[in-house]
């Protein structure tokens, strides 16, 4: 069977991207979340020192990994159930492959957000399985996983505690598995997010519950690719088995400067002020020029809106040198996704053409 999958949404959006780069400014590129600052110190140098690694990695990863991992969920989440750890290769290549890791097939429906990353409804697709978008995942009979995301990529919108706790009580009911995105966890402003992990929300029980992690953003560590999945310690004994056959191994010069990460949080709260001011900035000019911004609570984008086409507003931001991404891309046609991941150099510039 063929599988066929939709258009490569950047590659849609070259046209709007050449226009933007005409400005004799340069293009000021607020469309993908791509980290520019640079990756901590604590990291290359246990990159560095781990560059000798003649033998293959194991697909569990490092013990130390796993302590690290674990610590850090502990620490910063608040996470207290005996969780399993598996080390992925990015995040995205797990949001793409985990419903076909799962088992998930033709007969089966996978729920993801409304407004959502296209990979989830990709995965879906690459796995045979019917995709339904909905935030009312109650309303979907027996699937057979869900997909949240909080902090949301797009929207920045967050679930709270009563949110999160309906889904899995519903889902536990019926068997079904959840997994919770929260790649952008510890990017809170107006709302702190919480881990599907909480106790608060499980009542200290994490079977069928999945959280997905990410160092790209809060370690500037994209390049890397290495991210996590925690929870169930039997889907994710039996994820390992599937992944170990298909040799998904995340090479051990990067687990170790994973393990350094999440053993630091010194730099996380530095590249989190950065963060903060530039949405600061970003969002006082855009508001001022006629945008409302919507949800936007936490995570690395502002959901902006001036009420049209998600499209004719990229236009809009091209003719200024701006590139940011249409809405049309998540499911919204009337609003576009401004990236905070970009230099404070280029930020300014964003700013003032905006001002003009």
């Amino acid at each position: 069977m063929t599988v066929r999958l939709p258009d490569f949404p950047w590659d849609t959006l070259a046209p709007v991207a050449a226009r933007a780069r005409e400005h004799p400014d340069g293009i000021v590129d607020l469309s993908v979340g791509t980290p520019v600052d640079p990756t901590p110190h604590v990291v290359q140098e246990a990159l560095r020192a781990a560059a000798n690694a003649p033998g293959y990695p194991t697909t569990i990863g490092l013990p130390e990994l796993g302590d690290a991992c674990r610590g850090w969920l502990g620490r910063s989440l608040g996470v207290t159930s005996p969780v399993g750890v598996l080390p992925t290769i990015g995040s995205k290549e797990m949001v793409a492959w985990l419903p076909t890791g799962l088992g998930v097939g033709a007969s089966d429906t996978v729920v993801i957000p409304e407004v959502a990353y296209p990979t989830y409804s990709v995965g879906a697709i690459v796995a045979g399985a019917q995709v339904v978008a909905t935030d009312d995942v109650e309303s979907i009979d027996a699937p057979a996983m869900v997909w949240l995301n909080s902090p949301s990529n797009p929207t920045g919108s967050v679930l709270d505690v009563d949110r999160l706790s309906a889904i899995v009580s519903w889902a536990r009911e019926r068997d079904v598995v959840v997994v919770s995105d929260e790649c952008y966890i510890e990017l809170g402003w107006d709302a702190t997010p919480i881990s599907i992990l909480d106790p608060r929300v499980n009542g200290g029980n994490v079977s069928n519950v999945l959280a997905l992690h990410s160092l790209s953003k809060r370690s500037s560590m994209a390049g890397y690719r290495f991210g996590f999945l925690a929870g169930d310690e039997g889907i994710v004994s039996r994820l390992l088995g599937v992944r170990k056959h298909l040799g998904m191994m995340v090479p051990t010069p990067v687990q170790h400067a994973a393990i350094a990460a999440y053993n630091d949080d010194e730099h996380v709260a530095e590249q989190r002020d950065r963060y903060a001011r530039r949405r600061s900035a970003l969002k006082t000019v855009l508001e001022a020029t006629g945008f409302s911004i919507d949800h936007s609570a936490a995570g690395l984008y502002l959901w902006a809106t001036r009420g049209q086409d998600s499209w004719a507003t990229a236009e809009w931001f091209a003719e200024r040198g701006i590139l940011v991404a249409p809405g049309a891309f998540y499911g919204d046609d009337t609003h576009v996704r401004v990236a905070l991941t970009a230099t404070d150099e280029r930020v300014n510039a964003a700013i003032s053409r905006l001002s003009e």
